[in-house]
C-alpha cells in the first residue's frame, strides 16, 4: 500500500491534532470556571457535578459509535463534524443565563469532543507504521494537554479579565471556524492509497457484532480496564473537583490553578517519555501500568489521610504531579487495543477502551458531588475516586492474566503476535482459568 512521506503525515496529524486540543481545553475549561458556574447558574455541588456528569457521561456512550463512524465514513468526516459540535457547545454556553440551556450546552460539546481522539488515531493507524503508533499515541495525548494547560491558569486569568461570555464565545467561534481547515486539507489515507467505497449502513445486529468481536478479544478487554484505572483519578481532578479541592485546602485562586496545572506538566513529561519506552520495550508497559496504580493508591493514602485539617502546598504539588501520569498511562490501553485487532476495527477496538476511562470519570464525578451534599468534607467524598481505582485495578490484574493466556495460546500455535512474552511459572499458570 502506498504511504505518505514522513513529512506529510506528520502535517495530516498535526492538523488533526489541532482539534483534540480544542477537545481537551473545552473539555477541562469548567475546571477553573467551576466557581464561576455555581454562581453564574445558582447551584451546589451535585447539580454542578451534573455538567460533567452529563459531558463526560455522552463521551462514554459515544466512543463504540464513534469508533463505528469513523471505520465507516473516516476520520476526516467526523473530525469535521466534531469541531462544528464543540464550537456550537461553547458558544451556547457563552451565553447560557439559566442551567437547563448550560447543561444543554455542555452536552453539545461532550458529543462533539468524544469524536476526536478516536479519530486521530484511525488516522495514525493509516498515515504511519505499526511500530510508530504507540509513540504517536503518546505524543497525541501529551499536546492534548496543551488545551488543558490553556484551560488552567490562562482560563482562570481570561475569566477574571474579559469575562464568562467573551471568554468562552471566541473560543467556541475559533473552533467552528477551524471546521473547514479540517473538511478542507485532511486525508484519511496517503495520496496513491486506494479508498474503498463507503460501507452500506450497517444494521443494528452488524454493529453489535463488529462490537463483541472487538470485546471478545483478551487484549481489547484488559485495555478497557487499564484506561477505567489510569484516567479516573487525573480525569475528576482536572475536569471539574481539583479545583474546588485545592481552594478548600486553603489555596487561592491563582495558587489553586498553578497546582492544577501539575495535571498538565506530568502530562507533557511523561507523555512523550512512556511513549518512546512503550514503543521500544512493549513488555514493560503492563507492568509500569501496575507499578503506577499501586504507588496512586499510595498517594491517596497521603492526601487523604494527612494529619491536620490541610495538606502542606509541596505535598499537594507533588501528589497532583504524580497522579497526572495516569494521563500519559492510559496511552498503553490504545496500544493494546492496537495490537490485537486488525486495522479495519482498530476505530471500533479503540472506542470501546476509550469508553472505560470516561465511565469511571462520570462515576467519580457524580459520586464525588453527591457524597460532598451529604457530608461536606473532601475527605469523604474523594474516597469514591479511590474506590473506582480499586476495583479498575482489579480488573486490569484478571485481564492481563487472560490476555497473557491468549498470548502464550497463539505462540504455542506458531502464530505470530504483537509482543513475545516470557512466561512466568507462578504467575502465568493458572492464567488461562482465572
Amino acid at each position: 500500500m502506498p504511504s505518505a512521506t514522513p513529512r506529510r503525515a506528520f502535517v495530516i496529524w498535526s492538523m488533526a491534532v489541532m482539534v483534540y486540543v480544542a477537545a481537551v481545553f473545552h473539555r477541562t475549561s469548567l475546571g477553573v470556571a467551576s466557581l464561576d458556574a455555581a454562581d453564574r447558574f445558582g447551584v451546589g455541588p451535585t447539580a454542578l457535578g451534573a455538567f460533567t456528569v452529563l459531558q463526560i457521561g455522552l463521551y462514554a456512550l459515544m466512543q463504540v459509535p464513534t469508533g463505528l463512524l469513523v471505520d465507516h465514513f473516516g476520520p476526516r468526516r467526523v473530525l469535521t463534524a466534531a469541531a462544528v459540535l464543540m464550537g456550537t457547545g461553547q458558544l451556547l454556553f457563552a451565553l447560557a443565563a439559566s442551567y437547563p440551556l448550560g447543561l444543554l450546552a455542555r452536552a453539545v460539546l461532550g458529543v462533539g469532543d468524544a469524536m476526536t481522539f478516536v479519530s486521530v488515531l484511525r488516522l495514525v493507524a493509516a498515515h504511519f507504521p505499526a511500530r510508530r503508533y504507540a509513540a504517536l499515541t503518546a505524543l497525541t495525548g501529551t499536546l492534548g494537554g496543551v488545551g488543558n494547560l490553556i484551560a488552567t491558569v490562562p482560563l482562570a486569568l481570561l475569566l477574571g479579565g474579559i469575562g464568562w461570555t467573551i471568554t468562552f464565545a471566541v473560543a467556541g467561534a475559533v473552533t467552528v471556524a477551524y471546521a473547514a481547515v479540517v473538511a478542507l486539507r485532511l486525508r484519511d489515507v496517503p495520496a496513491g492509497t486506494v479508498v474503498p467505497p463507503v460501507r452500506p449502513a450497517l444494521s443494528l445486529r452488524a454493529v453489535l457484532a463488529d462490537v463483541g468481536r472487538s470485546w471478545r478479544v483478551p487484549g481489547t478487554r484488559l485495555g478497557f480496564w487499564v484506561h477505567f484505572a489510569t484516567m479516573a483519578a487525573p480525569g475528576v481532578l482536572g475536569l471539574l473537583w481539583g479545583f474546588p479541592y485545592l481552594v478548600e485546602q486553603g489555596l487561592s485562586t491563582g495558587a489553586a490553578g498553578s497546582v492544577l496545572s501539575m495535571l498538565v506538566l506530568g502530562l507533557l513529561v511523561g507523555g512523550p517519555l512512556i511513549g518512546v519506552v512503550i514503543s521500544r520495550r512493549p513488555d514493560w508497559r503492563m507492568p509500569f501500568v501496575v507499578g503506577y496504580l499501586a504507588s496512586t493508591l499510595l498517594t491517596w493514602l497521603v492526601l487523604l489521610g494527612w494529619p491536620g485539617e490541610r495538606v502542606p502546598v509541596v505535598v499537594l504539588v507533588v501528589a497532583f504531579g504524580w497522579l497526572s501520569v495516569g494521563g500519559p498511562a492510559s496511552s498503553i490501553s490504545f496500544a493494546l487495543a492496537r495490537d490485537y485487532n486488525p486495522l479495519h476495527r482498530v476505530g471500533t477496538a479503540s472506542g470501546v477502551v476509550n469508553v472505560g476511562g470516561f465511565v469511571a470519570i462520570t462515576a467519580s464525578a457524580l459520586a464525588v458531588g453527591l457524597l460532598l451534599d451529604l457530608t461536606g468534607s473532601f475527605g469523604i467524598a474523594l474516597l469514591s475516586v479511590v474506590g473506582l481505582q480499586v476495583l479498575g485495578f482489579w480488573r486490569t490484574a484478571v485481564w492481563w492474566r487472560r490476555a497473557r493466556a491468549a498470548v502464550f495460546a497463539a505462540q504455542e500455535r506458531g502464530e505470530d503476535v504483537p509482543v513475545r512474552l516470557r512466561q512466568r511459572r507462578r504467575w502465568d499458570v493458572t492464567a488461562a482459568a482465572a
